[in-house]
């Protein structure tokens, strides 16, 4: 099951989510997603639980409780949708 975990303190790390969520079950992996350029979290990051009925669990028991200071929102993470690709710019003529 893949988690999303929303509101997530900028100074949470891979292995802060891995730790709370470890409590429910087991944990195949926990990822914070950052900036590619800074380095910076942008404040959210996925967990993945193999056994769905434990992922079920950290949900009902973790949403909208506090990891380093702020309440985190969590939920199962919907699959992504494809963007459609941006067109070309145009080039203008003078």
């Amino acid at each position: 099951m893949n988690i999303y975990v929303g509101n997530l303190a900028y100074s949470v790390a891979d292995a802060d989510l891995s730790e709370a969520f470890s409590a429910f079950g087991a944990v195949a992996n926990a990822s914070v997603i950052k900036d590619k350029f800074s380095g910076q979290s942008k404040g959210f990051g996925f967990v993945e639980m193999p056994n769905n009925s434990e992922g079920n669990e950290a949900i009902k028991n973790l949403n909208e409780k506090p990891l380093k200071g702020r309440n985190m929102r969590v939920n199962e993470a919907k699959p992504r949708e494809d963007r459609p690709s941006r067109p070309p710019p145009r080039r203008q003529s003078y």
